[in-house]
C-alpha cells in the first residue's frame, strides 16, 4: 500500500460502481443480440458480477489477504483497519450499482 489511503479508498468505491454498472449493460447488450429478455439478463447478471467488482476493486485477494496477515502476524493493526475500510467500500459501491439496476430494471418488483 504505497498510495495513500483516501485516494484508494475513494478509488476502490468507483471501481466497485464501474465494474458493476459496465458489466452488466455491456452483458445485457450482448444479451439483447442474442433475442434474451434485455432488462431481466442485466438483473441478473449485476447479481453474478457483484463478486467479481469487489475483488477487482480492492486490487485481488492476494494483497488483501498478505496484509492482514502482516497485521495479525507483525501487530499492524492500522493495516488490518485499512484493508478492511477499502473493502468495505467495494462493497459500497458495488451496493451502489446494484441498487441502481434495480430502479433502472425493476426486476424486483413482481
Amino acid at each position: 500500500m504505497n498510495e495513500a489511503f483516501f485516494p484508494t479508498f475513494f478509488n476502490s468505491y468507483f471501481i466497485a460502481f464501474g465494474v458493476m454498472l459496465g458489466g452488466s449493460l455491456i452483458g445485457g447488450l450482448a444479451a439483447f443480440i442474442t433475442g434474451e429478455p434485455l432488462l431481466t439478463e442485466i438483473a441478473k447478471i449485476a447479481s453474478r458480477v457483484r463478486i467479481w467488482a469487489i475483488i477487482a476493486a480492492i486490487g485481488g485477494t492476494f494483497d488483501t489477504v498478505y496484509s492482514f496477515e502482516r497485521g495479525f502476524l507483525d501487530g499492524g493493526t492500522r493495516d488490518i483497519f485499512k484493508q478492511f475500510l477499502l473493502i468495505l467500500s467495494a462493497m459500497g459501491g458495488a451496493k451502489t450499482a446494484s441498487l441502481i439496476i434495480d430502479w433502472l430494471t425493476l426486476e424486483h418488483i413482481s
